[in-house]
């Protein structure tokens, strides 16, 4: 580096700044991007690293090669420069090749600056109040809806003689076998024995009910025929289904929601709506 002429090492110096900015508006962009596609942490903390990091090492280069350091040693600082050093200031600013106007490395400078800028709105753009009412609906709104049909857990839509007597069955939305919030539960009962109608109406006695107990949103698993309740084995919350599946023991505190169902022209089951109450753990709605 010593040999060669100053004017080349100030070329090769902007070069490396243009690089570094470029690098920046780049993990800028990647940022962006991958908010944008659904968010990624992982992806996400590499690009913003990225991006500052070329922003950092542009300004260090621009600051360490291209600035005047000046060579004057002073026993103390003063707070005002002395008339020297500001008359070297002024002249260096005002220079044909002055840092300051390197229109390159400005322009280079803008861009990585803008693209972090414009990357910042992409996390902003969540905390707008634009939809207030998306989480809501997110928790109230599931798979389930007019038409959609009863599958089990591979996908074979159900017809009603595929529900004996006493026996539970595990159901899903057709199409949505994996989805968190769409499991149900159908089971055969004497009408004669409700005390209570089930919200989602019957077939016959045969009922639907949201497979997520209401306190914590476990699984609601085993299944006492003889007293027609089910079991929440989290935290041995008890459900009657005789009464409109109302908790009778444990910490729930709402019926299981029910499913209203028909039987379709094909034979097989179907929902004709939604649950009748968001299922699962109810801390959003009062009991």
């Amino acid at each position: 580096m010593s040999g060669r002429h100053p004017s080349a090492i100030e070329q090769a110096a902007s070069r490396r700044i243009v690089a570094a900015f470029l690098v920046s508006a780049a993990g800028a962009a990647g940022f962006a991007v991958t908010y944008a596609l659904g968010g990624n942490t992982r992806w996400e903390g590499i690009c913003l690293a990225v991006a500052f990091a070329g922003l950092a090492v542009g300004l260090a280069v621009w600051g360490r090669r291209l600035v005047p350091v000046g060579g004057y040693v002073e026993e103390h600082e003063g707070f005002t420069p002395s008339p020297t050093e500001q008359a070297m200031t002024a002249a260096v600013l005002q220079a044909q090749d002055s840092p300051v106007r390197r229109r390159g490395l400005l322009a280079a400078l803008g861009l990585a600056l803008t693209a972090l800028g414009a990357a910042a709105l992409f996390p902003l753009r969540s905390l707008l109040p634009s939809d207030r009412a998306r989480p809501v609906r997110a928790l109230k709104d599931t798979p389930w809806g007019p038409r959609v049909r009863l599958v089990d857990a591979v996908g074979r839509p159900l017809r009603p003689e595929d529900v004996p007597a006493d026996t539970v069955v595990a159901v899903f939305p057709e199409g949505h076998v994996d989805t968190g919030d769409g499991p149900a539960f159908a089971v055969r009962l004497e009408p004669q024995r409700f005390s209570r109608p089930p919200s989602g109406g019957h077939l016959d006695g045969l009922v639907v009910w949201s497979l997520l107990c209401t306190h914590a949103g476990c699984p609601v698993r085993p299944y006492l025929k003889g007293a027609g309740r089910v079991l929440c084995p989290c935290h041995q919350s008890s459900f009657d289904l005789l009464a409109g599946a109302r908790p009778v023991a444990g910490p729930a505190a709402r019926a299981l929601p029910g499913l209203p169902i028909e039987v379709g022209p094909d034979g097989f089951l179907r929902a004709t709506g939604d649950f009748t109450a968001p299922p699962g753990a109810g801390f959003w709605s009062s009991p």
